[in-house]
């Protein structure tokens, strides 16, 4: 049985957490360096029936990178080294997802200073509960 949407964001949070970064399960009011965040993707909810409310529906996500930005060759080099332990922490997991895309390092300036960050697109499927 696929693990509930309401539940869900929460599941894979605990499933990526990790000493070496904080893990929301929610976008947080303040984005801060070496955090992962598990985020609503859009579509949010791609349904696969019309009245059958048995069948799953696939639940989309980003997951979200975040590290400080210092010169681009370290943080390139971290930046990978954190999107991949992301990935193997989810493959180690019991959730069954597929990731469909993996954006470019891009540099998001907040109040915090700048971060380099990567979204992790991933889709799995859930229940209506």
């Amino acid at each position: 049985m696929p693990a509930p949407i309401t539940t869900l964001r929460t599941t894979i949070a605990a499933a990526l957490a990790d000493a070496s970064y904080s893990t929301f399960a929610f976008p947080p009011s303040t984005m801060l360096a070496n955090s992962v965040i598990v985020a609503p993707a859009d579509p949010y909810l791609t349904p696969s029936n019309n009245s059958q409310a048995g069948i799953s529906p696939l639940a989309n996500f980003k997951i979200i990178v975040t590290i400080p930005m210092f010169d681009n060759q370290g943080s390139l080099n971290s930046i990978e080294t954190t999107f991949c332990a992301v990935f193997n922490k989810l493959a180690a997991s019991a959730i069954v997802f597929n990731v469909t895309a993996v954006s470019a390092p891009s540099v998001l300036t907040v109040a915090s200073g700048d971060l380099l960050t990567v979204d992790l697109q991933i889709s799995v499927l859930t229940s209506w509960s």
